[in-house]
């Protein structure tokens, strides 16, 4: 933090005013900046008391923001506040509004959820221990919509909304209760960790993996009919074997239910180009494919994702140049 400074000035009338001008760095400290301005407020005898409020007020508008924003910020690094009723109203909205066929106990569910974590240390939660949890949730979904992604999230969630048959994990109950929530036991005592959890390199049964694990394998053991594949173009390594998709996904894929596995590779508007259906690690996913039996397809540049892509940005060049080609194309079929 730069130096602050305050100017007092005198009025005609006798009466003080000062005004505060704070130059903050992109590296500030907080502490510092907290400290300076209680030391303003009890040390500066040359403050008046009107003074004295309206720094307080300054203090007040500043300080707090950014103690709520470090508290949450502290708050995220530990389990998800308030996470069993985010977890147990999130089942009530699926069984009441997405999926009114469904008939789950969801205080049942979060039970087993807790007895899964939290009997277990906080790095030792396997596979194993949440499958009386999904044991207790079996869920069907027809044949022909399901969509595997890795590395697009943002474009599969435009993708599936734009076409709506689409079935993502995330559609599912247990992906739609537990996506975006980080959670955790304690090894001291009984109950979930608020203040911290363990990063998901640092263990090898950590509790969200695990969990994600067991539901990606689910959801791929009952994909059928014909699947779809998304995955970025302009990232090296575009599939992972070590990815979720390559790793528990695609192992867990029963050629005899699923009739076609069509990939779409999709690049960024602004590149780079990096792989495509004739290069890079997508070549390794079709070998694995051929190797067991399935059936695919494989597609550059989908024309639907192109389009998802340029409705967010419909001024860059490429999605000039694509509408134009568009145009000509609609022009000439209709002569």
């Amino acid at each position: 933090m730069q130096v602050w400074t305050e100017n007092v000035i005198q009025h005609s009338h006798g009466a003080i005013c000062c005004s505060l001008t704070f130059y903050m760095g992109k590296d500030y400290n907080m502490h510092l900046y907290s400290g300076a301005m209680w030391w303003a407020l009890t040390n500066v005898t040359f403050f008046t008391k009107a003074c004295q409020i309206f720094v307080k007020i300054i203090l007040m508008t500043w300080l707090i923001p950014l103690l709520v924003y470090l508290g949450q910020l502290r708050a995220q690094l530990g389990t998800t506040p308030n996470i069993k009723h985010i977890v147990v109203g999130r089942c009530y909205d699926y069984i009441t509004l997405v999926n009114p066929s469904l008939r789950y106990d969801c205080e049942e569910i979060w039970r087993q959820f807790e007895e899964a974590v939290l009997l277990q240390s906080s790095c030792n939660v396997t596979v194993e221990n949440y499958h009386p949890m999904f044991y207790a949730i079996p869920q069907k979904w027809p044949c022909d919509r399901s969509l595997f992604w890795s590395k697009t999230r943002t474009l599969m969630h435009s993708y599936a909304a734009a076409v709506p048959h689409f079935w993502t994990l995330e559609d599912t109950l247990v992906g739609f209760m537990f996506n975006d929530l980080i959670w955790c036991g304690q090894d001291a005592r009984p109950g979930f960790d608020f203040s911290s959890c363990p990063a998901w390199s640092a263990c090898r049964n950590h509790p969200v993996y695990s969990l994600w694990r067991q539901a990606s394998q689910s959801f791929a053991e009952m994909a059928c009919g014909n699947i779809t594949v998304l995955l970025n173009g302009s990232i090296v390594n575009a599939f992972d074997r070590k990815s979720m998709l390559g790793s528990v996904e695609l192992d867990s894929l029963n050629p005899h239910r699923v009739d076609y596995v069509n990939i779409k590779v999709v690049a960024n508007l602004d590149g780079p180009y990096i792989e495509s259906c004739h290069q890079g690690s997508i070549m390794d996913l079709i070998q694995i494919l051929q190797s067991r039996g399935f059936h695919w397809t494989c597609t550059d540049n989908d024309q639907t994702l192109m389009i998802l892509q340029c409705i967010q940005d419909p001024k860059h060049p490429s999605c000039q140049t694509y509408a134009a080609n568009l145009t000509q194309r609609k022009s000439l079929t209709s002569e």
